[in-house]
């Protein structure tokens, strides 16, 4: 199975969906870790399912990773103030039926979606380092 999927109804260029070959909460813990370990800031994991159910509802288990760091980011919002809606970064760790996959907007993505140069945009790069070593097991 290839690990790197397209979302359905998303285009290509816009989000990517990697297969992980462990749990939801593995997987989670796992990016967490690894982010920490390369100096980001964790800012908040928020738990979808878990609110769903406190209400009485189902959702398969989904997690929202919300991490950077402040030294890459703030310069990005600095130059465009509306860049601060994407930042810092967000992963999905989430259930597809039995299969947990990591989602992402693409670093090309929010560099266009806020005209970035090079410079600021090469800022976000980090995001695709990280979910590789969660779902190949590196460090």
């Amino acid at each position: 199975m290839n690990p790197l999927t397209t979302t359905p109804n998303v285009p290509k260029a816009r989000i990517v969906t990697k297969l992980s070959p462990l749990s939801v909460a593995d997987t989670t813990a796992r990016l967490l870790a690894i982010a920490a370990a390369r100096g980001m800031k964790i800012f908040a994991v928020i738990d979808h399912s878990g609110e769903a159910e406190d209400v009485g509802l189902d959702l398969r288990d989904t997690k929202l990773l919300i991490f950077g760091s402040p030294q890459a980011g703030t310069p990005v919002m600095q130059a465009v103030p509306l860049s601060a809606l994407d930042l810092p970064l967000k992963v999905l760790v989430w259930l597809d039926e039995r299969q947990t996959k990591l989602s992402y907007t693409t670093p090309a993505e929010l560099a266009a979606r806020y005209d970035l140069s090079d410079d600021l945009a090469s800022r976000f790069a980090g995001i695709d380092s990280i979910t590789d070593a969660v779902i190949h097991r590196e460090a």
